[in-house]
C-alpha cells in the first residue's frame, strides 16, 4: 500500500461509544478497497492519535511524545484459543493434579448427564472441534496444539442486490425459538426476538436457505491495526477494519417470525471462487476468523476465542460488531445496522442485549507467561486474545444473547499502586469492583456500556 492510498484513521470514543472517521488522501470519504496479498501493513506515525471522550491530540504531540509502533495483526484469524502459556491458554487441568491416583480412575464429568453441573459442555452441537470437550478432563492437551477451531455446516442462501440474485454465504449459531436451536444445533437465545429493525428481513427458500432482501459484506479492505505508545497501547492509534457490511447489512435475519444469528462469512460469489477446504483462503472473499472453507461439502472452519463466564473459561466465535476499531480489533465484520440496538438496559423485558465485559489495562506484563494477564493493552502488545468475560451463557443462565454489549473498564491508578489488579474472569466480581471504585469506564468515565456490541457465538464451556 503506497503512501498516497494510505488513510488516515481516527477512532475517537463518543458518548460512550466509537466513531470512525476516514480521511481518504484526494478527498474522498470512501474506504479504500486495497488488496489483501500484503498480510502485515505497517502504518506510519502520520496516523491520528486516539483519545477517549475527547478530540484527538494534535500531530505535533504526536511526533514529539510516540515511536512508531509496528502493526500487531493482519488479515486471517490471528491467535491461536489454545495459546502459547498460561496468560493465553484457559484449558482446564485435568482433575488428577495433587491426588495419588490417574486421571483414568476418576469418574466422568457431571456435565455429560447435565450440563448444568461442573465439567466441558459443546454448545454449538453442529460443529466438530479439533479439541474435543470429552477430552478435557482425561488428557492433558499441550498447550499451541491444537489450535481451537469449530467446523459448522456451511449454508448458501442468496441476497437480492441491484445487479440480481447474488450467493449469500452463512452460518448459523443461534435462534430465538427454543425448538428450531434444537433442529439446528445450536443455541437458543430469547433475547433475540427483540431485536427489532438490527434483524434483517430475510424469506424461507423451498430447500430451506435464506433470502436476504438486502446486505452485503466487503471482505476486500486490509485489516489493520497500530497500537498507542508502549505506556498506553489501548486505545489503537490506526483500527481499520478488514471486512465491512454495508448499511442494511447485520447478522440477525429475521425468517418467519424467528431471528438467528447467521453471520455472512464469505463474499457473493460462486463455489470456485472460495474453494479453499484444505486452508490458506483468500482473505479477499472471506471472514477474517475463517481457517478453511469447503463449499462442494458444505462446511468451513472458524477460529475459536478463548474468554470466561462466571468464573469457567468458554471458547467463542466473533464474526460481526456495530463498530468498525471493535471489528479491527476483533478481527470481524462491521456490521452497520447493528447499531439500531438500544444498549446499556442487560436484562429488562425488551433487552436484545447481554454484557461482556473488557478490560482496557489489565495486567499485561509478562505477555502469556503472565497468568493473571488480561485486556486489550495486553492484546494489543503481544497479539494475542484479551480474555474478555461474558455474562450469562447457555447453561449457566437464561439471558443468553450473542449480542454482546460491550462494557470497557479501566483499572485506577490507585487500585494498580495497591496491587489489586489481576484478572476478572467473572460478572459479579466486577461490577463489586465498579461499585467500591477499584474500576472505571475508560479515563474515569462511569463504568456501563461504551456502545457498541459484539455478535459472539459460544461454542463450547470447558469446564
Amino acid at each position: 500500500m503506497g503512501l498516497a492510498q494510505r488513510e488516515e484513521i481516527e477512532n475517537v470514543f463518543i458518548d460512550g461509544g466509537f466513531a470512525m472517521n476516514t480521511h481518504q488522501h484526494g478527498g474522498s470519504a470512501n474506504m479504500s478497497r486495497t488488496s489483501k496479498r500484503a498480510r502485515l501493513v505497517l502504518f506510519s506515525a502520520t496516523a491520528a492519535a486516539i483519545t477517549l471522550f475527547s478530540a484527538a491530540a494534535s500531530a505535533a504531540d504526536r511526533h514529539e511524545n510516540e515511536e512508531d509502533r509496528p502493526l500487531q495483526v493482519g488479515n486471517g484469524p490471528g491467535p491461536a484459543a489454545n495459546g502459547p502459556g498460561p496468560g493465553c491458554n484457559v484449558i482446564p487441568p485435568e482433575a488428577s493434579i495433587g491426588t495419588k491416583v490417574d486421571i483414568s480412575e476418576f469418574p466422568p464429568p457431571d456435565s455429560l448427564t447435565d450440563p448444568e453441573l461442573a465439567g466441558p459442555v459443546q454448545l454449538l452441537r453442529s460443529g466438530k472441534f479439533d479439541i474435543p470437550v470429552e477430552r478435557l478432563t482425561g488428557v492433558e492437551v499441550p498447550s499451541g496444539s491444537p489450535r481451537g477451531t469449530i467446523t459448522l455446516p456451511l449454508f448458501k442462501g442468496a441476497v437480492m442486490t441491484p445487479s440480481g440474485l447474488k450467493p449469500a454465504w452463512y452460518i448459523i449459531l443461534d435462534a430465538g425459538d427454543q425448538a428450531e436451536a434444537d433442529r439446528l444445533g445450536v443455541n437458543f437465545s430469547r433475547k433475540l426476538r427483540n431485536a427489532g429493525d438490527a434483524a434483517r428481513p430475510a424469506t424461507r427458500r423451498a430447500d430451506g436457505t435464506f433470502l436476504f432482501e438486502s446486505g452485503i459484506v466487503d471482505f476486500s479492505p486490509d485489516r489493520v491495526v497500530m497500537p498507542g505508545p508502549e505506556a498506553r497501547p489501548f486505545p489503537p492509534r490506526v483500527a481499520q477494519p478488514g471486512s465491512v457490511g454495508d448499511g442494511n447489512y447485520s447478522p440477525l435475519v429475521r425468517v418467519d417470525g424467528i431471528v438467528y444469528d447467521a453471520p455472512i462469512i464469505a463474499a457473493a460469489v460462486e463455489n470456485a471462487a472460495i474453494n479453499f477446504p484444505n486452508g490458506d483462503p483468500d482473505y479477499a472473499l472471506v471472514h477474517d476468523q475463517v481457517i478453511a472453507i469447503d463449499p462442494t461439502h458444505g462446511t468451513v472452519t472458524l477460529a475459536l476465542i478463548n474468554g470466561f463466564s462466571f468464573g469457567k473459561p468458554v471458547l467463542y466465535i466473533s464474526t460481526d460488531s456495530s463498530d468498525p476499531g471493535v471489528s479491527a480489533i476483533e478481527a470481524n465484520t462491521f456490521a452497520p445496522r447493528m447499531r439500531r440496538l438500544e444498549v446499556a438496559i442487560d436484562d429488562i423485558a425488551r433487552s436484545a442485549v447481554e454484557r461482556i465485559f473488557i478490560a482496557t489495562n489489565g495486567p499485561s506484563e509478562g505477555g502469556c507467561n503472565n497468568p493473571q494477564r488480561q485486556g486489550l493493552s495486553a492484546a494489543l502488545l503481544d497479539g494475542h486474545r484479551p480474555n474478555n468475560t461474558f455474562g450469562g451463557i447457555p447453561t449457566i443462565a437464561t439471558d443468553y444473547s450473542p449480542v454482546w454489549d460491550a462494557n470497557l473498564y479501566e483499572w485506577t491508578k490507585d487500585a494498580i499502586e495497591k496491587g489489586h489488579r489481576g484478572l476478572l474472569t467473572e460478572e459479579f466480581r466486577i461490577l463489586k469492583l465498579a461499585r467500591d471504585g477499584y474500576i472505571t469506564g475508560p479515563n474515569g468515565a462511569p463504568f456501563g456500556s461504551a456502545g457498541p456490541v459484539i455478535v459472539c457465538g459460544v461454542a463450547a464451556r470447558l469446564n
